[in-house]
């Protein structure tokens, strides 16, 4: 066996143990201490359940990756900031903060990897017939990135075992094509997906239907986090022509469920912010389907799209944006032409 591959597996189930073993007692401790998230009129639990989650994947990622991959090439300073948001990620979850903190450690978090490693986006490739950028236009950019990628996947964060899937599929998808193509400079981050990996798979034991505990937003700002720099990553190493689209394949299911909410609400004259029942898996929700057969149809929709992406990399970035907006289009259509038929919560705004 080669040996990164035999590094790969080690960290991943290094991560995967780590994870398995800390949830029971998270479970446990936070029983004990009424650490729980109470069902209201937003949510789709019914039962008194632990939102910590996020605390054993932390554990499982972090320690895998700093026993087992090479922290150059800007992973230190991504490590940095996953320990910044991990805290805020774990005091609101513990007793709530304001949407104004959490973004202010948001963009302490993306500075330290724009500003001390230098990860941004630097080139749109030709999409929309733009290459190179301005070093400002670079950062503002890279940091709407950062930001609403750790976000989306803060909000897909609505169903059992939902969020935790998506991130398990990006990051095998990104971690495959770090292992494969990313040579000197990029390859050290396909221990950063695989230990991520790792740590999800031992997560989702306990998190699918029913759920024993919820990531919270210590688990979705992280793995937002760590996916948005896997993500620039990606379209910087430039593996394939059409990387950004690529990209946005790979992500398609959280990008396209937080930015249909948001097109919904404004357009109906709501803030943006403001919840509603309106997400993809509540409107699948509304079908009559259950919670897992929305995960599952949900991870179809989005493997079918990364497979799309994949095999017509070679096509030029415009044609692959096009042909996403019209599946978009189409998938949007198709959601809003069914009314819900009973009274369903959402968890996330």
């Amino acid at each position: 066996m080669e040996p990164k591959i035999l590094s790969l597996v080690l960290s991943s189930t290094w991560a995967f143990l780590v994870t398995i073993f800390a949830v029971p007692s998270i479970i446990r401790v936070a029983h004990m201490k009424n650490i729980l998230d109470k069902p209201n009129g937003r949510t789709v639990h019914e039962e008194l359940t632990p939102r910590l989650g996020g605390g054993a994947m932390f554990a499982g990622f972090m320690s895998a990756l700093t026993v087992f991959a090479d922290l150059s090439n800007g992973v230190q300073q991504l490590v940095a900031g996953c320990v910044i948001l991990f805290f805020i990620g774990l005091k609101d979850d513990l007793i709530s903060i304001s949407a104004l903190k959490k973004f202010a450690v948001q963009l302490l978090a993306t500075g330290i990897v724009m500003f001390m490693a230098d990860i941004r986006i630097t080139s749109f490739q030709g999409v929309f017939g733009i290459n190179e950028l301005e070093i400002g236009t670079s950062y503002a950019f890279t940091f709407i990135v950062i930001i609403g990628i750790t976000n989306a996947i803060n909000l897909i964060d609505g169903l059992d075992g939902l969020a935790g899937t998506m991130v398990l599929i990006i990051a095998t998808t990104f971690g495959i094509y770090f292992f494969l193509y990313g040579g000197s400079e990029f390859r050290n981050y396909a221990d950063v997906a695989f230990c991520l990996v790792g740590g999800v798979v031992g997560f989702l034991r306990y998190n699918f239907h029913r759920a024993t505990i919820f990531m919270g937003d210590t688990g979705s700002l992280l793995c937002g986090f760590i996916i948005s720099v896997l993500s620039i990553q990606f379209i910087e190493m430039r593996v394939v022509p059409a990387a950004p689209s690529v990209a946005l394949g790979i992500l398609f299911v959280p990008l396209f469920d937080t930015v249909r909410v948001f097109t919904v609400r404004i357009l109906k004259g709501n803030s943006p912010f403001i919840p509603d029942k309106n997400h993809i898996h509540h409107r699948l929700l509304a079908m009559g389907f259950n919670q897992i057969s929305t995960v599952f149809i949900l991870a179809i929709i989005n493997l079918l799209v990364i497979a799309f992406v994949v095999s017509f990399g070679e096509w030029d970035n415009l044609y692959l944006l096009l042909t996403m907006l019209a599946f978009s289009v189409v998938l949007s259509v198709f959601l809003g032409v069914y009314k819900s038929r009973s009274p369903r919560g959402v968890s996330k705004a």
